[in-house]
């Protein structure tokens, strides 16, 4: 099983990039979009892919954040948002686009954007909020689901992960808050497979546009792909694809063995 995930900071501009014909070549059974930044009917030709099953969560505000799933397989269900299985405390950030999972069995793929605290206090509030109300939300639906929870999560987790560490110790997405929450995360089963894979490779996934970030390298891992444990003893490899430029992310793909392969 191949399971891609990429923000592609509008799915518009990722198209007119080569987004999706490079995504073609690599025959993957799931792909997760976040920030489409586009309405359903918006959606470029380019990305009307026959051999997938599409599912878009768009934001109601116009070119704002937005969630996507591609599917070879058709899902037994997809949950648009988060309200619909965890309560309506979720409708403002259902709102912005946030989340859609496709349910396979008991697998759960989760294409998931969190939101930013960079731009305001009240940002970095909103974003706290949403972290706190997703470790129950998630620790629950392991209960009866094994899952995959891909995305751009807006958080560096360890000073591998980011470049300068030193400097970004009291700005969003390095603060000891958000870093302490996604030890939590993992304590309640899940699994940085790309971490637990690759302990000591400095990798990254995110690049400012500012001055010559991405060609010296001086990035941010912020996009994840986490696992229950049984999807995550069968992870095999995990790559950060950088060869083209599609979005100021770059896409990351995941590949597991089957279930019934023990090798």
């Amino acid at each position: 099983m191949r399971v891609v995930t990429v923000n592609v900071n509008g799915i518009r501009s990722a198209a007119r990039k080569g987004f999706f014909s490079w995504f073609e070549s690599l025959d993957a059974d799931v792909l997760c979009m976040q920030e489409i930044r586009a309405k359903e009917d918006q959606i470029p030709a380019e990305a009307q892919l026959e051999a997938y099953h599409r599912f878009y969560y768009p934001a109601q505000k116009a070119g704002y954040s937005g969630v996507a799933l591609y599917c070879k397989q058709k899902p037994d269900k997809v949950h648009y948002g988060l309200s619909e299985l965890d309560g309506e405390h979720w409708q403002e950030m259902d709102a912005q686009g946030r989340y859609i999972q496709a349910d396979f069995g008991d697998l759960a793929v989760i294409s998931t954007y969190f939101p930013s605290g960079s731009s305001s206090a009240e940002r970095q509030q909103a974003k706290i909020q949403f972290l706190k109300d997703f470790l129950p939300f998630i620790s629950r639906l392991m209960e009866t689901k094994q899952v995959v929870v891909c995305g751009d999560l807006n958080i560096a987790h360890q000073r591998i992960d980011l470049k300068n560490w030193r400097g970004n110790q009291k700005n969003s997405g390095f603060l000891p808050q958000e870093r302490s929450w996604f030890d939590d995360l993992l304590k309640v089963g899940l699994h940085d497979i790309l971490r637990e894979l690759y302990p000591q490779d400095e990798i990254y996934s995110w690049w400012s546009n500012r001055g010559k970030a991405r060609e010296n390298n001086v990035g941010w891992r912020i996009d994840y792909h986490l696992c229950s444990d049984t999807l995550a003893e069968r992870a095999l490899k995990v790559m950060v694809y950088r060869e083209q430029l599609f979005s100021d992310h770059a896409p990351i793909i995941a590949d597991f063995r089957k279930s019934d392969d023990a090798s």
